[in-house]
């Protein structure tokens, strides 16, 4: 008596190894949707980074804008008398080279060698000096550096220091770069009623906004644009 003989066919095996392949498959999508997702989440998390720093440290700078001690009369005894024009004008945005000059207070002690020092007795004199200078008994020195943010080439980059100083890169992968001005309707108000790239009286400018756009090279994430704006601490002339 012939037993009959159970197993897979053929159809059978094909149906299951369709079913198999299709579970694989929906396995793999579902893997590299995850991937992507996290390449592209920790390639805009690093974005976000760069910014935070960079903007950060522009906004601490921008607040110290035209602290020069602590009386307003100062006597320029700086080389070539450069002092004065830079007392003058603090801050100042060239918009056809993507320039920022700041003229700031140094911020802490890890600044280096400052572009100028001005010694006071905070009573009756202030002369400011060029580079650092030790202040004698009864007087105080501030630091003041000048400092050049300018993108060029796709690189964020910062000078120190008078003339055309040597810069130094603080971020890649920067597609835009812009300044614009918090302007009060005159020197007497205390907010800013406008925004202008191009301010005619410094002494009107209340605020400074930032606007950074940085963009992946590698096209995991897309371009992210980060703007900030800082309150100017001290009343420009």
């Amino acid at each position: 008596m012939n037993r009959r003989q159970s197993g897979f066919g053929l159809i059978e095996l094909l149906i299951a190894l369709a079913l198999s392949l299709v579970v694989v498959l929906g396995v793999v999508q579902v893997f590299i949707a995850s991937k992507n997702t996290y390449v592209s989440q920790n390639a805009a998390a690093a974005m976000q980074e760069d910014a935070r720093f960079v903007l950060s440290k522009m906004i601490q700078e921008i607040r110290m804008v035209g602290m020069f001690g602590c009386l307003g009369t100062i006597t320029d005894a700086s080389s070539a008398g450069e002092f004065s024009g830079a007392q003058i004008t603090p801050i100042s945005w060239d918009n056809a080279n993507l320039k920022l000059t700041l003229v700031t207070a140094d911020v802490g002690s890890s600044g280096g060698t400052p572009t100028w020092t001005v010694i006071s007795d905070c009573r009756n004199t202030a002369t400011a000096y060029s580079d650092s200078r030790t202040p004698a008994s009864g007087q105080l020195a501030f630091p003041i550096r000048r400092l050049i943010y300018s993108l060029k080439n796709g690189q964020l980059t910062m000078g120190v220091g008078r003339g055309t100083p040597a810069q130094q890169v603080l971020v890649d992968n920067v597609s835009a770069f812009n300044v614009s001005f918090g302007l009060a309707s005159s020197a007497a108000d205390s907010s800013a009623s406008s925004y202008s790239s191009n301010p005619s009286d410094p002494a009107r400018i209340r605020s400074v906004r930032l606007s950074l756009t940085l963009t992946d090279p590698k096209n995991r994430v897309s371009n992210q644009t980060f703007n900030v704006v800082a309150a100017l601490r001290n009343r420009l002339p």
